[in-house]
């Protein structure tokens, strides 16, 4: 008798068993890559073009690598990469769907440093936020607002011959403050910046004119990215 019982019993643990294996496994989803990554050595080979409109635009090629240093800059930790063509360091930070980075605004701009929120990947179609800044052109103090737009979301963008896909497509708008008592004529843009999932931004659209007191500066410049290796 128990021997009859521990063969039914085995044989009840060998079907139980059998049929736990013929049940497929949960699907665990997979996290969405950022669209951009700070993963050490990771390099991208971009071309800056100065004036790009122009009979004589000025063509600087220069890549981009991901250290594997940190640095903290007014207590936000962001991640260090190197530039070649200028020999210094960048700075961007990942907070959730945030992407920051600690850079200079444009030589029309006064070369102003900000910490700029360039992206919100978790916003919809034409979602929007702003910046507050404040910047000092020709000895004069401006008061601006910098506001970005998600344009396109979940496109597909070329640039130099390479398609990329799950682009999204930020436009910048900066204008005075009303409390400036500067008129929003003064300073006019055309800024559009596109960044393709893990490999970040593929492109980059500044034009910037500002025309005040007697004062009259045009940056125009574009970035794009020629090769990207990403680890």
């Amino acid at each position: 008798m128990k021997k009859a019982f521990f063969a039914i019993l085995g044989l009840f643990s060998l079907v139980t068993a059998c049929k736990k294996s013929s049940e497929p496994d949960p699907v665990v989803p997979t996290a969405p890559s950022p669209y951009m990554s700070v993963t050490a050595n990771s390099t991208w080979q971009y071309e800056q073009i100065t004036n790009p409109a122009s009979a004589t635009p000025v063509t600087v090629n220069y890549t981009l690598t991901s250290t594997t240093r940190d640095t903290t800059i007014s207590g936000k930790q962001y991640h260090v990469f190197t530039n070649s063509s200028t020999g210094g360091s960048e700075y961007y930070n990942i907070t959730g769907s945030d992407y920051y980075q600690y850079r200079n605004l444009s030589a029309a701009l006064g070369n102003t440093k900000v910490d700029a929120l360039y992206l919100k990947d978790n916003l919809a179609l034409n979602g929007t936020w702003s910046q507050p800044v404040s910047v000092t052109v020709s000895g004069i103090p401006i008061a601006l607002n910098v506001t970005y737009t998600i344009i396109e979301k979940g496109g597909s963008k070329t640039v130099n011959g390479i398609a990329y896909t799950d682009v999204v497509t930020v436009k910048t708008d900066i204008a005075p403050t009303a409390a400036s008592g500067i008129p929003a004529s003064a300073i006019t843009t055309d800024i559009k910046s596109y960044y393709a999932r893990k490999v970040g931004m593929i492109q980059s659209d500044n034009k910037v004119v500002i025309n005040y007191l007697g004062f009259n500066q045009t940056s125009d410049t574009q970035i794009k990215l020629k090769s990207s290796d990403i680890k």
